[in-house]
């Protein structure tokens, strides 16, 4: 699976260093089939995507779900989490492929 940032363009900064351009990631509906967790003492978001997304690098899909921006790995006991349930069309989005 593709990090966040594979597919983004690059910027050459007036330093020489290059950078990736973050770009606004699109909103992830809502489904019926959602699933929602509390969290418990020691869950991080890339451990709750690897349970339930097969795949630890996905956190910040579940972190984009439920508009977290600035929030640490860890987040309190009883967080209530939303994790969306088909995120292929979502990431096929974020990708451009």
């Amino acid at each position: 699976m593709a990090g966040r940032y594979t597919f983004n363009p690059k910027k050459k900064l007036s330093d020489g260093r290059e950078v990736y351009i973050s770009k606004k990631l699109p909103k992830i509906p809502k489904t019926d089939s959602d699933i929602y967790v509390a969290v418990q003492t020691g869950d991080r978001l890339d451990s709750i995507a690897q349970e339930y997304l097969g795949d630890a690098s996905l956190w910040w899909v579940i972190a984009n779900a439920n508009q977290i921006h600035d929030a640490p790995f860890s987040l309190p006991d009883g967080t209530v989490l939303r994790i969306p349930a088909n995120i292929d069309r979502f990431l096929s989005q974020v990708d451009n492929r």
